[in-house]
């Protein structure tokens, strides 16, 4: 019997192979583009899973209460939690701490930066990383030794066999050799931590050792017991707030008792919640965005909804045509549910050569996905992690949803209505309204995609061209010049760079654009000696030229110069002096957060703010510049004071103007490499880096216009291949109506309104969600565009001139036939 119904399924679709090719395509596409989310969304959700017991592992997220401002999350916590944390608590077995930074080394007479990892000796007992040379008893024994991992074992050394060589890092007085203690397996990309070269902390580099130092993430294991695990982190997050107020001790600021306690909140994360949690601050790797995440898994499904509804209709359109063989399959016995298991055989039939289509697709795409979004993708069948079920679940998902309706739709037919009638198609009441329903919903969610690109674009578009504040055209950052900056031949340097043809400005700072970094400090103002509340601002370090060379002008009062010695954070001797008072500029958004409505009411008056340590200096506002945006359009302006010092600077930023920009990238290497030969040149171009800050949002955007490419495709497949049924069975009318003196062009409007209405129809459902969804999305951002009625109305044009393309040439055919033809048709 099963044998008999598939050869019957197989030659049906040898005998109709456009509506195969159409009805098994379009299911094809469907369910590939749903793979491929899937397998994306599994790798997101996989990070760090990896791990030996990472159910075990939890990071220590802080929260932070500054005054005047907005809460800061962080993955960072304070140093002093590792020594503290694991006494209070006996959930916890194991607590280590991993600070990154970077280190130089020199290979082939050239300077290069490695990206490098500072732990404890606790380290390897929360992670159990796999080791290809060395153990994790015997690595980082001393503060002489370091781990690499393979890949940049293979860069320092051209080899993996790297255990017990010497490897020189550093630069001036502190380069040195290190030993070789141990070499790991690369780690997946898939992971939380960033591991390229490891060093042993030294308690004797660790300056400060306060309440105030984030530059680490501390990571503790939980005990195995029933203490430990999820319950065991619950019970220390329900015990933090209690263990703060005991354990951060008071500090006196500006003559005060402040408790420090009120600043700081603790919760452990579990390391699997790491990538895609909601705090991102600190990250030692670029976090996941769990809505956009959820958004592509939604796409894909409605993608795959689409091709199922295709399916259902083009199979129901073309069972009409099947109503004398179910009469004659009846009057010969067949019951019911043999037609309803014949039918759905073929669909099932169907939905597997689609299935074996798609993953022949997600096979040949993968890698292609994988590259683009870096990421390390990859297809198996088998295991946990595997494809197979999935695949599985939307082969039988897809083939029952498919033909379930078809199957019922068409074994309900009538014998004796049908042989009577003597008809080889037969149309139910509501079967049309069904199919035009399908098709409605079809156009809605892809016109609802093509507004949902529009918007992608337009906003990445804005927020990459709209004005900074600042002049980004023309501007040159040299990142990690905290020697060249601070040097005692800066000023010679400066000298050689203004020298280089085209070259305008050359300044420094200690806020590097595009950087989600902030330097918070205590402040107090206005009024002396009555000063009110505490606030909190930003407070970066500059020199005389920085603001001019961002083409940063004075909105009241002036900048910042070498005139005036009070402009100068520091003293003669290089220290912050208690009681000295200092010169600073606010831009807009200090000045109105100190009270001050116009800029110029601000010039003049005197603040308090912390430039080092706990203690306020006496200030006096100079100037106010307007806003600048140096991070994200979804970062709110910060509220900015700039302050005059030097020694606190580690960016160059160099104008340039009516040059090649390869001609004075390559000079200002020139210079860099005569006066600062021990340390990399790491420059870029202002452009480069904004756009770097929105590649996410681009790679959203692209994501959202194949997602709708494939989507209208699919929709234009179903309406050409139902236009083509509908006007087949209308041949006789078609031709009755040119006998009666229709024209071509009426008959063609006939069909095309026809289809035409459903996708007009299908903007109302479309528009109020598409806006909704794009409202929550836009609203992320500090600066936006305005959410107009264009790109809706554009969308809902663009379907419908699709959707007419579509049926226009099906119908401009049948409407040329000679109508001798028409009305010899069945």
């Amino acid at each position: 019997m099963w044998h008999h119904y598939l050869k019957i399924a197989l030659r049906l679709l040898a005998r109709n192979r456009v509506y195969a090719a159409i009805n098994i395509g379009g299911l094809a596409l469907g369910l590939a583009g749903c793979l491929l989310i899937l397998n994306y969304v599994r790798y997101e959700r996989s990070y760090d899973a990896w791990l030996p017991e990472s159910e075990r592992i939890y990071q220590v997220q802080s929260t932070i209460h500054p005054p005047g401002q907005p809460l800061v999350y962080t993955q960072t916590s304070p140093y002093p939690l590792r020594a503290m944390l694991g006494d209070a608590f006996p959930q916890v077995e194991t607590i280590t701490s991993v600070s990154p930074g970077k280190t130089v080394t020199e290979q082939a007479g050239q300077p290069i930066f490695i990206d490098s990892t500072t732990v404890d000796p606790a380290f390897f007992q929360v992670f159990a990383l796999p080791f290809v040379q060395g153990s994790a008893a015997t690595a980082l024994r001393d503060t002489n030794s370091i781990v690499l991992t393979q890949s940049e074992a293979m860069r320092q050394f051209g080899t993996a066999d790297a255990l017990g060589k010497l490897l020189s890092l550093g630069a001036g007085s502190g380069k040195r050799d290190y030993r070789v203690s141990g070499v790991l397996r690369d780690l997946p990309r898939n992971t939380s931590l960033k591991l390229s070269l490891l060093f042993r902390e030294d308690p004797a580099q660790i300056l400060y050792r306060g309440w105030g130092n984030l530059n680490q993430q501390h990571y503790v294991k939980l005990r195995q017991n029933a203490a430990g695990g999820a319950a065991g982190a619950a019970s220390i997050n329900a015990g933090l707030p209690a263990w703060e107020k005991r354990a951060i001790p008071d500090e006196m600021i500006d003559g005060k008792n402040a408790t420090m306690s009120d600043l700081f909140d603790f919760r452990l994360t579990s390391l699997g919640d790491v990538h895609l949690g909601t705090i991102q601050e600190g990250a030692l790797v670029p976090g996941g965005d769990p809505r956009a995440l959820a958004t592509f898994a939604i796409v894909a499904l409605l993608t795959l909804g689409m091709a199922v509804m295709n399916f259902v209709n083009l199979a129901t359109a073309r069972a009409t045509q099947r109503a004398r063989e179910v009469a004659l399959r009846k009057v010969l016995g067949a019951s019911r549910v043999q037609l309803i298991v014949q039918f759905l055989g073929e669909s099932v039939v169907m939905a597997l050569i689609a299935m074996l289509l798609a993953l022949t697709i997600v096979e040949l795409a993968t890698p292609w996905l994988s590259g683009w979004i870096g990421a390390d993708l990859r297809i198996a069948y088998l295991g946990a992690d595997g494809m197979f079920w999935p695949a599985l679940a939307l082969f039988a998902a897809t083939g029952s949803l498919g033909g379930l309706y078809p199957a019922f739709y068409l074994s309900r037919f009538q014998p004796a209505e049908v042989l009577r009638a003597n008809k080889s198609s037969i149309e139910t009441p509501g079967n049309g309204r069904f199919r035009t329903a399908l098709v409605l919903f079809q156009f809605a969610i892809a016109i609802g995609l093509i507004v949902s690109t529009w918007v992608i674009y337009a906003q990445t578009r804005y927020v990459e061209t709209v004005d900074a504040g600042y002049r980004r055209d023309g501007l040159v950052q040299i990142a990690n010049a905290w020697r060249f900056t601070q040097g005692s031949e800066y000023e010679a340097a400066r000298t050689e760079l203004l020298k280089i043809p085209g070259v305008t400005g050359v300044g420094r700072s200690g806020l590097a654009l595009g950087s989600p970094l902030k330097s918070i400090r205590l402040m107090q103002g206005p009024g002396v000696p009555s000063y009110g509340n505490y606030v909190s601002m930003g407070l970066y370090a500059i020199d005389a030229d920085l603001l001019s060379t961002l083409g940063i002008t004075p909105l009241a009062g002036r900048l910042l110069g070498e005139r005036f010695a009070a402009d100068r954070a520091r003293g003669p001797e290089g220290n912050i002096v208690p009681g000295r008072s200092v010169n600073v500029v606010l831009n807009r958004a200090a000045a109105t957060a100190f009270g001050y409505r116009a800029p110029q009411a601000a010039v003049g008056q005197n603040v308090r703010i912390a430039i080092a340590g706990d203690f306020l200096v006496p200030a006096t506002i100079v100037g106010v510049v307007d806003n600048s945006r140096f991070r994200t359009a979804r970062d709110a302006i910060e509220p900015t004071v700039y302050a005059y010092d030097p020694p606190q600077t580690s960016i160059v930023l160099v104008r340039y103007a009516n040059a090649r920009p390869g001609e004075v990238m390559a000079a200002l290497n020139k210079v860099w490499r005569r006066f600062e030969p021990e340390i990399p040149f790491e420059a870029r171009f202002a452009d480069d880096i904004v756009r770097e800050l929105y590649d996410a949002d681009r790679a959203r955007g692209a994501l959202f216009a194949g997602f709708s490419a494939l989507a209208v495709l699919i929709a234009c497949l179903g309406l050409y291949s139902l236009a083509s049924f509908a006007t087949e069975r209308r041949t006789k009318e078609i031709g009755i109506r040119k006998v009666l003196g229709a024209k071509v062009r009426d008959i063609v409007r006939l069909l095309v309104w026809q289809f035409s209405k459903p996708v007009v129809l299908a903007n109302l459902i479309a528009w109020p969600i598409a806006w909704w969804a794009m409202r929550e999305w836009l609203n992320t951002f500090d600066i936006r565009i305005a959410l107009t009625p264009g790109p809706f109305v554009l969308a809902g044009l663009l379907a419908l001139a699709i959707a007419i393309v579509t049926v226009a040439g099906q119908s401009l055919r049948v409407a040329r036939t000679n109508p001798i033809h028409a009305l010899r048709y069945e």
